[in-house]
């Protein structure tokens, strides 16, 4: 069954939302500049809210550039399950992570073909491909071309991303058979509101697709 990530929580009734909905990881971002940031003791409310009704969902703090100390303390402090790295971190620190006991979900962003080519010298957890935009690190709503990947080789199992909706993850699944997809814009209805019933249809979508 292919793993749905909701990312870019920004409040408990968007997490239950998104759980209730079959969700199995749920992402909070903790870069300053995105429309969906929240500062730590709001996703470890968040967190602490889901984990007494939804234990089985997995939480994940999405960091753009920070240090190993940074990511690794807010992990800590907010009790979250991985950490998803979206900025130009270097091997050595997905490693560092790992070799600590922290889950790393590698982000990449691919605007062409060869982009697929540096990641074998990453051995993180999860692998996220995303589509390039040179504004923003994510959450743009576009889309590559998912061709690309059927003779990529990567160093871990993949999570889709990039222009997702629930019109076009069950295609994703189909064509790309990736581990899990992951929807942030693709379900809002402004930028950091989720709608409910597009974080319904899309998780549905997926797990039928599955």
């Amino acid at each position: 069954m292919t793993a749905v990530k909701i990312c870019g929580i920004r409040t408990p009734e968007d997490a239950l939302v998104a759980a209730e909905a079959g969700a199995d990881l749920l992402g909070f971002v903790f870069y300053p500049r995105s429309p969906r940031a929240v500062q730590p003791q709001e996703a470890q409310a968040i967190v602490q809210f889901l984990r007494r009704r939804y234990p089985q969902v997995r939480c994940v703090g999405v960091f753009v550039g920070e240090p190993v100390q940074v990511v690794r303390q807010v992990v800590q402090e907010c009790g979250l399950h991985a950490a998803q790295l979206h900025g130009g971190e270097p091997p050595e620190t997905v490693s560092q992570l790992v070799e600590e006991g922290i889950p790393v979900i590698k982000a990449f962003r691919v605007r062409e073909r060869a982009d697929l080519e540096g990641i074998a010298a990453f051995r993180p957890t999860l692998v996220l491909l995303d589509a390039y935009d040179p504004w923003h690190p994510g959450g743009t709503g576009r889309t590559f071309d998912w061709r690309w990947l059927n003779e990529a080789s990567l160093p871990a199992p993949l999570l889709l991303a990039g222009g997702l909706t629930p019109l076009n993850v069950a295609r994703a699944i189909r064509q790309v058979r990736p581990w899990g997809v992951d929807v942030s814009s693709g379900v809002e209805r402004a930028p950091g509101c989720k709608d409910p019933l597009k974080v319904r249809r899309f998780v549905a979508a997926a797990k039928a697709a599955s």
